[in-house]
């Protein structure tokens, strides 16, 4: 009958408006820490959809004292029970280093002893150059980086040790997702795979 259908779809969209407050977790238990970088779909490289995962993305795809917040909240009260972290090839937070980023920045004038880092909190301060140029995250080496990002989250204490975790690289040029240290092209063809 059509009333039964219209109570079954007004039903759902209380579910899903309401579902925090109801305790309803993401489709897949899933949160996803990605590089915010246009060139990487998140959601077409991990076939997820609107409902499936929280999405976390920062310049990088780097576990910083935010993303720890967000995946602790999702873990502990959200009922995630699986993080995955994508990184990428060609990514800009390896086009320069830190210690240039924090020249240009002087060079715009801007004091970095005096400068807070999170408005809400003005305390916060890194006063320290070095400090200042490793918050910013800077790197040499997307596959390195995907696997730190997970012993990261793997070992901080606020991620329960049930959450399993896994890291992956999309590569930009392919438009496929690959385990880090995994790059299939250097490995066809070669004696040492065969042996291996």
């Amino acid at each position: 009958m059509l009333h039964q259908q219209m109570d079954a779809d007004i039903a759902a969209r209380a579910d899903w408006a309401l579902r925090r407050q109801r305790g309803i977790p993401n489709n897949r238990r899933l949160w996803v820490l990605a590089c915010m970088d246009e060139r990487l779909p998140v959601e077409e490289a991990l076939g997820i959809r609107l409902g499936d995962a929280h999405v976390f993305r920062n310049a990088g795809g780097i576990v910083t004292d935010d993303a720890i917040r967000s995946a602790m909240l999702t873990c502990n009260f959200f009922d995630t029970r699986e993080i995955v972290v994508v990184n990428h090839t060609e990514c800009g937070m390896m086009s320069a280093t830190a210690d240039q980023l924090v020249e240009a920045l002087r060079e715009k004038h801007i004091d970095l002893a005096k400068l807070s880092l999170n408005p809400a909190v003005p305390e916060l301060k890194l006063s320290d150059p070095k400090a200042f140029g490793k918050w910013i995250g800077m790197f040499s080496d997307v596959d390195a980086t995907c696997a730190a990002q997970v012993e990261l989250l793997r070992a901080h204490p606020l991620i329960p040790s049930e959450v399993q975790i896994h890291g992956y690289v999309y590569e930009v040029e392919t438009g496929r997702l690959r385990a880090p240290h995994q790059i299939l092209g250097r490995r066809v063809n070669t004696a040492q795979e065969m042996r291996a």
